[in-house]
């Protein structure tokens, strides 16, 4: 697939949301009225597949609401879609596009988050691709996914668009206090971290020591002090170290199954 070497231009592309810019589709998803048109009966917690239209536009977007939140022994009850959004906040803040638009609102079922559907490019072998280890844009994934503590990227949690941007869905049980990150992209590991990434996980910890910065703000209200805490640990962790993390030994590597 053609890689995106760059995240401006990727990041107003609008292929991925039918024609919509991200910061439009942001808008719709804040003010639209939401339609569940069907349930993804794969998921293990409920995920409605809706249209949000505020009458003059439409796009298709995927609804988790609280409510059908399945419990969790490691992750507090009711917070996996307030940490989807944390991971949305995390990924504009380091500027990478990683996850797409993602908000916390009420809708047909309560309060719940609501993400973009991506219109993902079908001819991608996701498989093949989770195994690369020159796509800069699969490499900033991991970068952030080290960030969030996600522990469970999955091969088909990787959503590459016709235009070459890459985004990754399904981050409710990111931001644990424990490091758990549990994922298929450990071809980098031990490798050192690009110019680039080092200098955004700098811009990201000053932010993140800011109580008044609205990143702080958005993670204050979906995650506790002590996993707010262990955010900027792990990003001074990866500033010191200026290499990509290894698998814990005490954790599963690899998600299960890893598709």
């Amino acid at each position: 697939m053609k890689q995106d070497d760059t995240t401006e231009g990727a990041a107003e592309s609008t292929d991925a949301f039918g024609g919509l810019t991200p910061a439009e589709g942001l808008e719709l998803l804040r003010v639209g009225e939401l339609t569940v048109q069907g349930r993804l009966a794969a998921a293990s917690n409920a995920t409605l597949y809706c249209t949000v239209s505020d009458g003059l536009r439409s796009a298709a977007c995927v609804y988790k609401p609280v409510a059908g939140e399945r419990p969790l022994w490691d992750f507090p009850d009711g917070t996996l879609a307030g940490r989807e959004v944390g991971a949305y906040a995390v990924s504009e803040a380091l500027g990478w596009g990683t996850v797409p638009p993602t908000v916390h609102r009420d809708g047909p079922f309560g309060e719940g988050m609501v993400q973009l559907w991506v219109h993902g490019d079908e001819t991608v072998d996701l498989v093949a691709l989770a195994r690369e280890t020159d796509n800069e844009a699969l490499r900033r994934m991991a970068v952030f996914d080290a960030v969030v503590n996600n522990s469970d990227r999955k091969i088909g949690h990787l959503l590459p668009t016709a235009s070459g941007h890459l985004y990754g869905c399904d981050h409710g049980v990111s931001f644990a206090e424990e490091y758990k990150l549990r994922t298929v992209l450990w071809q980098w590991q031990g490798m050192p971290l690009t110019d680039d990434a080092l200098t955004r996980l700098a811009a990201l910890r000053a932010r993140l020591a800011d109580s008044a910065d609205p990143l702080r703000q958005e993670l204050d209200r979906h995650l506790t002090g002590p996993e707010v805490f262990a955010v900027r640990s792990r990003v001074d962790l990866l500033l010191r170290h200026r290499v990509h993390p290894y698998p814990s030994p005490d954790w599963p590597a690899v998600p299960w199954p890893p598709v």
